[in-house]
């Protein structure tokens, strides 16, 4: 057996190790905080997974992802509350306008050559007009905030997203995987390897005859539209929103923190990125409670996020797969 193949092997082994793990979890008599706990690691490797794809398949920076998180989530959460909409309904409609509002970026941004810091800014200005759009438009109840009406809880009704937190658990499990699954599909087809020469060097791709612009407008259009869905699993699971929360800067931030731990461009690194910073957010803000520090997590997180560029600037999970001995094996 080569190399690979065995590294292939163990990763396989791994996966599949976590996965029957994160399946088992609510039977093995979880309580309520830490099925939350897992939920929300869940979220946010699906989050960071979608704008992984933009950033790290693709490389385009985009600082104003919160933008597509808040269109799924009111997309899905208004036309619940307006006409009992069923998700499943709403989240083709946050998923078509989200799409549509990253082409709209992609298009201004791809066009008019804006590369880099500037794209970042052009993506925070769309959020953030969003965000003053929201909270000025009676139809979701603006700055009061869209309430979503509460079902009993006792049962679960997974057509309307209605029920207990482990229905919610497994509704973004399967997310989670299906996104990874995803992941992976493109990384491996050819779409994938365009989207890695772009990132490395677009000008170079460009000579040799790859589609650079619809190639990238591709790979916003999926983040953008995969985001959107993160958005209405929010929207139900928390059955409230704010314009002020859903499309803050801090949002954005939060999705990708977690993918640049973990490390850009790999599959894995959203999800070691997620699970890390949920527990040490977690553990801070039960530290900084006990002994009266406010702040505390924040502060922790900047210094979390500056070692890591410092010592491991790919990521965590790079340096993992090396210790694991999975080097051979991809990402």
């Amino acid at each position: 057996m080569t190399l690979s193949a065995l590294a292939s092997d163990r990763r396989a082994v791994l996966l599949l190790g976590l996965l029957a793990v994160l399946v088992a979890a609510p039977l093995l008599g979880s309580g309520d905080y830490v099925l939350s706990i897992l939920i929300t690691i869940l979220l946010q490797a699906y989050l960071g997974m979608a704008w992984n794809i933009m950033m790290g398949f693709a490389g385009q920076f985009s600082l104003g992802h919160a933008l597509y998180v808040g269109l799924g989530a009111y997309a899905g959460g208004a036309l619940f509350v307006h006409f009992g909409t069923p998700p499943l309904i709403g989240a083709i409609a946050g998923m078509t306008v989200s799409a549509m509002a990253g082409a709209v970026i992609g298009a201004l941004g791809f066009r008019f050559k804006v590369t880099g810091v500037y794209f970042a800014l052009l993506t925070i200005a769309f959020a953030e007009f969003t965000r003053i759009l929201f909270d000025h438009w009676g139809w979701v109840n603006a700055s009061s905030g869209l309430f979503l009406p509460v079902s009993n809880r006792a049962s679960s009704d997974v057509w309307l997203l209605r029920g207990s937190a482990t229905m919610f658990y497994y509704v973004i499990l399967g997310m989670a995987v299906l996104a990874f699954l995803f992941s992976r599909s493109l990384l491996r087809r050819r779409i994938g390897y365009y989207w890695q020469a772009i990132r490395e060097d677009q000008d170079a791709a460009d000579a040799l005859g790859i589609d650079v612009f619809r190639l990238k407008m591709i790979a916003v259009i999926v983040s953008a539209a995969m985001t959107s869905l993160g958005g209405l699993f929010i929207a139900f699971y928390n059955d409230n929103l704010y314009p002020e929360s859903i499309f803050s800067m801090h949002r954005s931030i939060e999705l990708m923190l977690g993918t640049i731990i973990g490390g850009i461009g790999t599959l894995f690194g959203p999800i070691l990125g997620a699970a890390v910073l949920t527990v040490l957010g977690e553990g801070l803000t039960i530290a900084g409670n006990a002994i009266g520090i406010d702040g505390i997590k924040q502060i922790a997180y900047g210094v979390c996020l500056l070692a890591i560029l410092i010592l491991k600037p790919g990521g965590l999970w790079p340096w993992l797969r090396h210790r694991l001995g999975l080097d051979g094996g991809g990402r």
